[in-house]
């Protein structure tokens, strides 16, 4: 490879010492050493060891910041209000539609230029809202965004929140949010629509309502240094107030073919399979297949190669597969 490439290629980098990437940049360097191209090798692992450290560095900070902050508990069970999720459990790789993919990155691309944003009086999207059919990749998106941008990732942990004594919920989630106000994080409320019905619903209680109108206003308020991401399956159900309280709101469709074939094959990686298969029908077959589903259908037929076969995934086993998940295809 052209040496100016490699070099352009390893400042890139960015990741820690157990990524694949920089796993695969130390072979890199262990192969040009066995060229002889030693200058060019204490180049590459000059640049590899800066970016590996900066990195390093930043997640350190983070670290040590989200250490000095206290997630709240509820008043009567001292359960936390919300569960950090660590970096290396964050899901952040995502097939999506260029539209999606496109809205997305904007998100992320704001937030980066945060700064220089606010020399134009202007402000990134922090409160952002995906809905769509379960399994579609609402949850994964807002990990995502987290992964990319670096911040610690938090879920709300409704079954703390709600509570059913009298103004528990309210004061639950008012401390949540007083605790988020100064610590950049990505919050995920997650499938909210549990707590943000809306408030038109005739069997609504008073203190869903209470809960309905904190959430109003501590979204309207918030203007803390991370991202306040919501999720929901029920589009349809939430309060209409509530809507605008969101910067941006995306719905996350089910993958068309182009994504399905992509998803299948990712998902298969790393497995054998027949040239007989037939991916084109196989993906025509799984449109209005959530995403979810492709992978589950993926990984049951890899498993039943193994188990019933010679680890060679084939037709049969797709066949299998795709008639014992249709059930969970009936949404």
């Amino acid at each position: 490879m052209n040496q100016d490439l490699l070099v352009r290629l390893f400042r890139s980098i960015d990741g820690d010492y157990n990524d694949d990437i920089v796993k695969v940049a130390e072979t890199i360097i262990a192969d040009e050493r066995k060229k002889g191209h030693e200058k060019l090798a204490e180049r590459l692992k000059t640049i590899l060891q800066k970016n590996v450290h900066t990195n390093q560095s930043f997640r350190g900070e983070l670290k040590n910041i989200f250490g000095s902050v206290s997630i709240p508990t509820d008043k009567r069970y001292n359960i936390p209000l919300a569960l950090e999720i660590s970096r290396e459990q964050l899901r952040h790789h995502m097939i999506l539609t260029d539209e999606i993919e496109s809205k997305i990155k904007r998100i992320e691309q704001e937030y980066v230029a945060r700064e220089r944003l606010a020399q134009y009086g202007l402000k990134p999207r922090r409160r952002i809202l995906f809905h769509g059919a379960p399994g579609c990749g609402k949850s994964m998106s807002a990990e995502r965004i987290a992964w990319n941008i670096g911040l610690p990732f938090l879920k709300v942990r409704f079954e703390a929140i709600i509570s059913s004594y009298l103004g528990e919920s309210a004061s639950n989630l008012k401390k949540l949010f007083e605790a988020i106000v100064t610590f950049p994080c990505v919050l995920l409320l997650d499938e909210f629509d549990f707590i943000a019905q809306s408030r038109g619903n005739k069997q609504d209680v008073g203190e869903m309502h209470r809960v309905v109108n904190i959430l109003l206003n501590v979204l309207e308020d918030y203007d803390g240094p991370g991202l306040i991401v919501a999720t929901t399956n029920l589009e349809g159900s939430i309060d209409k107030a509530l809507f605008r309280r969101f910067d941006d709101i995306i719905e996350i469709p089910k993958p068309g073919q182009e994504e399905v074939l992509r998803i299948l094959k990712g998902t298969l990686s790393s497995i054998k399979t027949e040239k007989t298969i037939d991916w084109v029908k196989l993906s025509s077959d799984m449109v209005g297949f959530s995403a979810a589903l492709v992978v589950k259908i993926a990984n049951d037929a890899a498993k039943n190669s193994v188990i019933h076969g010679n680890g060679v995934v084939g037709n049969e086993h797709f066949v299998i597969s795709l008639a014992e998940n249709q059930l969970y295809n009936k949404s």
